[in-house]
């Protein structure tokens, strides 16, 4: 598609922050108000829309996307995402791990030990850790807590931490991605540790090494997302 305007602002209304083309306010692709809570999140979808060329690149309006998930989606679809996030928790990356005599296992604990321990702590909740792949479930208050802590997340904070957790399939990777001054390189590599691993010991593949940099540049683009979404 050309591109049929010359320029993009931000406006400010009683709910919030919303983004003209050429004076005109943009709506969301299921037809609402495309209002956001910050002014710096509509500032970076202003910046999507400014900086396309003459040529349009649906690719490049990743925060636009984002927003119109949070209120076209997530207002009727908003259970069903914090079942499915709920799952992973249930089988947690981080949790788990090889066997102990392997020195896998040593990694695995030095890196996503301090992770879990973090978020345990936070929450006075625990994870079973698991030596191998037989499924072991968290206790109750466990998952009720994680509940909790997921319902009381506002639609875009919601549609962040879902790109988030399925893309380094980890809750507790997901979470902490949300907390302001979360280092996103960091999490990442947690997250894709056993991949690494593997690289290290059998060599990168040209096909797998280009999936995982676009994977990443997802997960760092939704970090950024959520924190654009709480006003930082």
């Amino acid at each position: 598609m050309k591109r049929f305007y010359k320029q993009a602002k931000v406006e400010h209304s009683d709910p919030g922050y919303f983004v003209t083309l050429d004076g005109r306010p943009i709506k969301t692709q299921g037809g609402q108000p495309q209002v956001v809570p910050t002014l710096t999140l509509a500032e970076r979808m202003a910046a999507e829309w400014q900086n396309q060329s003459e040529e349009l690149d649906p690719q490049a309006f990743v925060f636009r996307d984002m927003v119109d998930y949070a209120l076209d989606v997530l207002p009727t679809e908003r259970e069903a995402t914090v079942e499915k996030l709920l799952r992973y928790a249930e089988t947690d990356t981080l949790c788990y791990r090889a066997d102990p005599d392997e020195p896998l296992w040593h990694r695995q604990r030095d890196v996503w030990e301090p992770m879990l321990g973090a978020l345990e702590n936070s929450e006075g909740i625990r994870f079973e850790r698991v030596s191998g792949v037989v499924h072991r479930p968290h206790p109750k208050q466990t998952m009720d807590a994680l509940r909790m802590r997921i319902e009381r997340l506002d639609p875009f904070q919601l549609a962040a931490l879902e790109q988030l957790t399925s893309l380094s399939a980890s809750l507790c990777v997901g979470l902490a991605a949300l907390e302001d001054g979360a280092d996103g390189e960091k999490l990442w590599d947690a997250a894709n540790l056993e991949e690494d691993w593997q690289v290290e010991q059998w060599g990168a593949d040209e096909e797998a090494s280009a999936r995982r940099e676009k994977c990443k540049r997802d997960f760092l683009n939704a970090m950024e997302f959520a924190t654009a979404a709480r006003g930082r």
